[in-house]
């Protein structure tokens, strides 16, 4: 831990005042948790008392010293309680510490081969539902424990033998595991000057204290020596390796998930720097190397004492070094005292732990993203078979499921009318559909019109073919088909290559730039033209889209604005109002130009037309950025026929920007916008007033109180802006009412 120099004397650096302010006080904290957690995972493992302390101090000080999760705090953990009870079971201590070691060498290779976020690749319903397997197994065990018996070697017998353990209960045991129950469940409701103390370490206390006042003799803790005396060397197994490899293996694993699972979760704890995942994963197979080496429990990232750290204010990894220090000082100092804690308050404690592992929160989420199959399975597999195979049964039905929803389809074929059906193919359309595409295309008569909507991300080539070839033959016999592709997956690609999932269309694919067909070479070798690509591809994704709304305007239109802008390409009225057909009648021409005095009689009987037969509500003109009409104004417009004549009709505008001191001109000069800019606006300007000069327009405001507004469409920011005679203004949710005129 390094001192800054440059603190004043007398005055401690700005790494160790964080330090001694914030993680000495959180360290304590954390011990105080670790300590009757640390014993009671021991316990439950079947492994020696002090097992349990030598992993929770090799956790602290080594995983402390070099570990990539800045804020979380390693330890024994009673995720890994069920598969360290059953190598002990099947190898003996000994043989179990050397499995723990060789799982700390695979972890450190998983570490520096870079493949620490591949563990993360495991569906969550699967840990949460291991999680929960875990907490029964646990709870079944202890709950002998409690009853003053000893747990039973499966979860099975467990249960069978429970009955006879109640008819033959020890009341002192029992009672005491109930009031450590009961102290760690109404422990969030106590005051919060008392929810300072750690809930477990005040359980186990009250339980020693009422054990020794009561009368009885409940079954204690048993420590052969101090905590030096219980280090000891692995032992090498005697056979049955494939056996052992399994083990390390699955040891490794589930400490290596659970581990970067607790880190994931502890990052969202904090805003301080992020897990590094590889590092962790090496300093946690350092640290399975190290307890191994000297007779402790397998260590793993452990959620409850990480979230402790955080709440208790830790700042950095200092916290759960020192917490290691505080348990190896308790576990030398204080063995008499860990010898007065009696079982049944361990066992009362590991109860509410395995029953907290159980979250009604992971049952609902499974439940709503219909996973509830593949959390019961697994569950009951880690249960009543064993750890490992309960997760790979888990692990196998989630993905049978997830291949089941990916590669599904759905398929109808309805009539809609006297004479047309609708057939509807939505998903993923391979030929494990052709089943179900048969047997609804069957269903659509001879000689109608067919609509085939196909909303499929993927197709392949006998899907293809078997849609394509029904089409053919529906069409031999006197009927229609009509295809419509809304999905990212087109028919006309199944052909090209081989089959691929198509890519997402984002709203600048759908709007602005509408999917075209491959061009393919004509008779005559050119490609094909643009537009009649587009409207190909109108007919087969758009047609169908819009055809009701258009069907109700087949005998009249009743747009409720005349939209006056220039005819520049990059101006697109319906996206930039967010309207639809038949909202707008459209005039368009370069420089979105009103000449005065009638001299435009196409304009007079667009006028005319709008608001005297369709009776608008609103005239809007709208002008753009970069408009090369302006340009050419400022540059001087050309004289003569054709764009010079027309262009003409512009010439007030650039008079009235030219005087200066125009407050449009001025507006957009402050905010930032070029000359063209500037002038194109107050070219708006210029035409709001002579619209409102206008007699057919005069007299309709005067008569129904119609509105005239200008906008201009700054291209590059995709902004539309309000023009007024007096200036502009940006266009906010505020004013929607006050605008109503322009984007109803």
């Amino acid at each position: 831990m390094s001192i800054d120099t440059d603190s004043p004397p007398g005055r401690p650096s700005g790494r160790l005042n964080t330090v001694l302010r914030h993680d000495l006080p959180a360290s304590i904290v954390v011990f105080l948790v670790a300590l009757p957690l640390s014993l009671g995972i021991a316990v439950a493992s079947g492994a020696p008392i002090a097992a349990g302390l030598i992993a929770a101090v090799v956790g602290g000080v080594v995983v402390g010293l070099i570990g990539g999760s800045p804020l979380q705090v390693s330890g024994p953990a009673a995720g890994l309680t069920v598969v360290v009870a059953e190598t002990i079971n099947q190898f003996g201590w000994k043989t179990a510490c050397f499995i723990t070691v060789a799982a700390g060498i695979l972890q450190i290779l998983f570490g520096l081969s870079r493949i620490a976020r591949a563990a993360l690749a495991i569906a969550p319903v699967v840990v949460h539902a291991m999680l929960a397997g875990i907490g029964i197994t646990i709870a079944l065990q202890q709950l002998h424990v409690l009853l003053g018996g000893a747990s039973r070697s499966s979860a099975f017998q467990n249960l069978v033998q429970l009955p006879s353990e109640l008819l033959s209960l020890h009341g002192d045991d029992f009672a005491i595991g109930l009031v450590v129950i009961a102290i760690m469940l109404s422990w969030k409701y106590v005051p919060g000057r008392f929810k300072m103390l750690p809930g477990p370490l005040v359980a186990v206390v009250i339980g020693t204290v009422l054990s020794l006042v009561l009368p009885g003799n409940p079954e204690r803790i048993v420590l052969s020596g101090s905590l030096f005396d219980a280090i000891g060397l692995p032992q090498m197994p005697s056979g049955n390796w494939g056996a052992v490899a399994l083990a390390v293996l699955t040891i490794a694993l589930i400490a290596s998930v659970e581990s970067l699972l607790s880190a994931v979760a502890v990052d969202k704890m904090h805003t301080g720097p992020r897990t590094d995942f590889d590092r962790e994963l090496v300093a946690q197979g350092a640290a399975n190397m190290t307890s191994g080496l000297l007779g402790g429990l397998p260590v793993t990232g452990v959620i409850v004492r990480s979230a402790t750290n955080v709440q208790a204010g830790a700042r950095s990894r200092a916290s759960a070094f020192l917490h290691g220090i505080w348990l190896l000082v308790f576990a030398v100092a204080l063995v008499a005292v860990v010898e007065q804690i009696p079982k049944s308050a361990l066992a009362g404690l590991l109860i509410v732990i395995g029953i907290q592992l159980v979250k009604l929160a992971h049952i609902r989420l499974a439940r709503r993203t219909g996973d509830i199959a593949v959390y019961t399975v697994t569950v009951l597999g880690v249960v009543f078979l064993n750890l490992l195979e309960g997760v790979l049964i888990g692990l196998l039905l989630a993905f049978a499921l997830l291949l089941w929803r990916v590669v599904r389809v759905a398929v109808s074929a309805a009539p809609v009318g006297t004479d047309r059906w609708l057939v509807s193919i939505d998903g993923t359309c391979t030929f494990l559909a052709l089943p179900k595409l048969s047997s609804e295309l069957a269903k659509v008569p001879e000689g109608v019109t067919a609509l085939i909507e196909m909303s499929v991300d993927f197709l392949d080539h006998a899907a293809y073919e078997a849609i394509h070839d029904w089409a053919r033959q529906h069409e031999s016999t006197g009927g229609t088909v009509e295809f419509v592709e809304l999905g990212t997956a087109s028919m006309a690609d199944s052909l090209t290559g081989p089959p691929v999932r198509g890519r997402a269309r984002g709203l600048l694919d759908e709007v602005l730039r509408p999917e075209q067909d491959g061009e393919s070479p004509g008779q005559d070798g050119e490609s094909r033209n643009p537009v009649t690509q587009g409207v190909a591809t109108y007919h087969r994704r758009n047609a169908h889209v819009v055809r009701p709304h258009l069907d109700e305007l087949r005998d009249g239109q009743n747009p409720h604005s005349l939209f006056i802008t220039c005819a520049d390409s990059r101006i697109v009225p319906n996206v930039i109002t967010n309207t639809g057909p038949g909202d707008l009648f459209t005039v368009r021409n370069v420089g979105n130009l009103v000449p005065a005095n009638g001299r435009d009689s196409s304009i007079e009987a667009a006028l005319a037309f709008a608001i005297e037969e369709l009776a608008v509500d609103h005239v809007v003109v709208c002008g753009h950025s970069s408009c090369g009409a302006m340009k050419a104004l400022l540059a001087g417009a050309p004289t003569g026929a054709g764009l010079g004549a027309w262009l003409a009709h512009g010439r007030p505008s650039l008079e009235r920007f030219t005087l200066g001191h125009h407050p449009v001109a001025q507006a957009a000069a402050a905010a930032g916008f070029g000359v063209t800019d500037q002038l194109s606006m107050v070219n708006i300007a210029v035409q709001l007033g002579t619209l409102r000069a206008h007699p057919v327009v005069r007299d309709a405001v005067r008569r129904r109180g119609i509105s005239v507004s200008g906008l201009f469409f700054d291209i590059g920011t995709a902004r539309v802006i309000e023009v007024t005679a007096e200036g502009i203004s940006e266009i906010a949710d505020a004013d929607l009412s006050a605008l109503a005129t322009v984007l109803n």
